[in-house]
């Protein structure tokens, strides 16, 4: 009840929040946000604030009803009686007051217009006839926004901010949201014993993790205990045998202590040798002198090699725990990492693979991953599977795969590792090499290229067209049948042997893009001999059903161009492509790729058209290589080629 009392007050209320510092007049557009109460995020209100708004009626009804409910024994009195009042028996949801009998009847008598008011029981809840619109007070809404989700007025159809938006009539969106929300409900109610299952299964998941919560925390302090214990072991051999060590050097430095102190005069053995000195019967003397000189000999040899009879140090003992402690700060108790995902937006495979992935949002940091590849249909193991192979350990989110096989099916996955535990692997995802090694090349800004009718990048990888200036000079010529002749670019590196494939991504809003490859003879032509009035039907592949390319072309061109705009790709009628007879019209549109791959098999004098996502071939022609072949690319109108970047970095290089 209360919570559904703060909706309708939220959604009731007709005041304009202000932001912090706002002044009623300021030049400053203020910015207004305001916490949803039913989902708790902050919405953008605008410069009108909430006022811009609808007030939710349907909510404030529900509130009143719980209201009235909840003051049933409460009675609603009369708002026009004089002391004593009376309790109300109707309310007037025009006057938006409430009365007792005899006070209705005073002020809504036959005859006149208030006798015509709209009421209803008692009830403290006045609302509106209608809805009004936000933004057009005055009117009424009577459609409903299918892009917004909202209900507008005729205004905001016609002008405002529902112009270009599909909309409905009220009646039909009521029908149709009712109808809606009926079968939810009713579906909700169906799934009743269900829900009440998956209640119980959740009950019993809840004293599972209870119970499963205390035993790992058991298992846990069992753990610590044990290490704890360990370590206080390992603290007191070691305390141990410090003490034993300095007991035994105390001794040895004290006794060397005693023997050096016996070399003093008058005291120990320099005392005891004047005293024999002053014996004057010669064999008692001899006798013992003798030993008494060994002693002080002894004793001299000492003084001259003097060494310390123990190391006061004690470096044997100090510890180096650094390690240590760094395994201990690192610990985590996680358990298995999540598998991560490999993204396939960014992942790219030609005869060098890069392979991205993400790792789940709330997962722990990991220690490293693991990439494994393996092609389909190559040598297989023991159950008759392709082998997989791993590369190294991976620190990042990327690796970059070498040496892959042209023409081939390779599956990759992913896990990462925590403190020694592997996550389970990743889905598996299929990649389909190009037929031959990647070719790289930039724009050619120098050959031919038109900086007044198109754009070049700074890094020379793509290259827009903008319909402007060109196409109004040509109205004349339009008018006539005559058309704008297509601005040429090439790439900057030519091919005179060998397979290659390059790949790249034409905008889908583009009108009219020529793509595929043309000889250095052909583009001297090209470049030297402009048509400024060249009809659709002078370029014998121009994807116009004009005819002529039937009668005329000649298989062996030393060019191929294939026309690419307006989010489809149209095959000639000369096309030999394998599968379909393309010389329906039906048959030569299909939609234009997400990317599209070109390879030129230059001593077969063959030129290959691919969807470069599944590297499904699309189109295939004889061509004449007698010379040095370009990519090459004619743009008419609003277009943009954009080269993939393996392309540009003219090596395969991602690092």
């Amino acid at each position: 009840m209360e919570r559904l009392d703060r909706l309708a007050r939220s959604g009731a209320s007709t005041g304009s929040i202000s932001s912090p510092g706002w002044r009623r007049g300021s030049v400053t557009p203020r910015v207004t946000t305001f916490p949803c109460p039913g989902c708790q995020h902050d919405v953008d209100l605008g410069e009108r604030g909430m006022s811009m708004l609808f007030r939710n009626f349907t909510l404030e009804s529900i509130v009143e009803r719980y209201r009235q409910a909840a003051r049933a024994a409460v009675a609603i009195m009369c708002n026009m009686c004089k002391p004593p009042q009376q309790e109300a028996t109707k309310s007037c949801m025009d006057c938006k007051a409430s009365y007792c009998n005899e006070c209705f009847k005073f002020h809504h008598p036959w005859g006149t217009p208030k006798a015509q008011h709209e009421y209803v029981g008692p009830t403290m809840n006045f609302r509106p006839k209608v809805l009004m619109c936000p933004e057009h007070e005055m009117e009424k809404v009577n459609m409903y926004c299918e892009v917004c989700r909202r209900p507008v007025c005729h205004l905001c159809k016609l002008g405002g901010s529902h112009a270009n938006h599909k909309v409905t009539s009220m009646s039909s969106a009521y029908k149709i949201l009712k109808e809606k929300l009926s079968k939810s409900i009713h579906y909700l109610i169906s799934k009743e014993d269900q829900v009440r299952t998956q209640i119980s299964h959740l009950e019993v998941l809840i004293n599972e993790t209870e119970e499963n919560g205390k035993v790992a925390e058991c298992g846990a302090y069992d753990h610590f205990e044990r290490l704890f214990q360990t370590l206080q072991e390992r603290k007191s051999e070691m305390l141990n045998s410090i003490e034993q060590s300095r007991t035994r050097r105390l001794e040895q430095l004290r006794g060397q202590v005693e023997e050096y102190q016996g070399m003093l005069e008058n005291s120990g053995l320099v005392g005891y040798a004047q005293e024999v000195l002053k014996e004057t019967d010669q064999s008692c003397f001899v006798q013992t002198a003798k030993q008494l000189h060994t002693r002080i000999a002894k004793s001299t040899e000492s003084l001259r090699t003097f060494h310390p009879a123990a190391d006061p140090s004690f470096d044997e003992f100090v510890l180096e725990t650094s390690r240590e402690e760094t395994l201990l700060k690192e610990l985590c108790f996680g358990g298995v990492p999540e598998p991560p995902i490999i993204d396939l937006s960014r992942s790219r495979v030609y005869n060098e693979g890069l392979l991205c992935w993400q790792l789940a949002e709330d997962t722990l940091a990991t220690d490293h991953q693991v990439l494994e590849y393996r092609r389909l249909g190559a040598e297989q193991d023991e159950e008759g599977a392709s082998r997989w192979r791993l590369t190294d350990r991976v620190y990042g989110p990327s690796t970059v795969v070498c040496d892959l096989e042209a023409d081939s099916l390779y599956s990759f996955r992913v896990r990462s590792c925590r403190n020694s535990l592997y996550s389970p692997y990743s889905p598996e995802v299929t990649f389909h090499t190009p037929p031959a090694p990647a070719f790289g090349f930039l724009f050619n800004d120098n050959c031919g290229f038109s900086s007044e009718r198109l754009a070049l990048s700074k890094r020379r990888d793509s290259v827009e067209s903008m319909a402007g200036m060109a196409f109004l000079l040509a109205a004349e010529r339009v008018q006539t049948g005559s058309y704008m002749g297509l601005d040429y670019i090439i790439g900057d590196t030519g091919i005179s042997q060998g397979r290659h494939y390059w790949a790249f991504h034409v905008e889908p809003h583009s009108y009219l893009v020529k793509v595929g490859v043309a000889s250095d003879s052909k583009l001297l032509e090209w470049i030297h001999n402009p048509r400024d009035t060249s009809s659709p039907r002078y370029d014998h592949d121009s994807g116009h059903d004009s005819g002529s390319e039937d009668t005329c072309y000649d298989l062996s061109q030393p060019f191929t161009l294939l026309t690419v705009g307006m989010g489809k790709m149209f095959l000639p009628k000369a096309s030999i492509s394998a599968g379909g007879d393309h010389g329906d019209h039906s048959n030569r549109v299909l939609p234009m790729p997400q990317r599209i791959g070109v390879c030129l098999d230059y001593d077969a004098g063959r030129v290959y058209f691919y969807d470069a996502d599944t590297m499904r071939c699309l189109y295939e022609r004889q061509l004449d290589c007698s010379g040095t072949m370009y990519p090459a690319f004619g743009l008419m109108g609003s277009g943009k080629v954009h080269l993939e970047e393996f392309i540009t970095a003219k090596r395969l290089s991602y690092m």
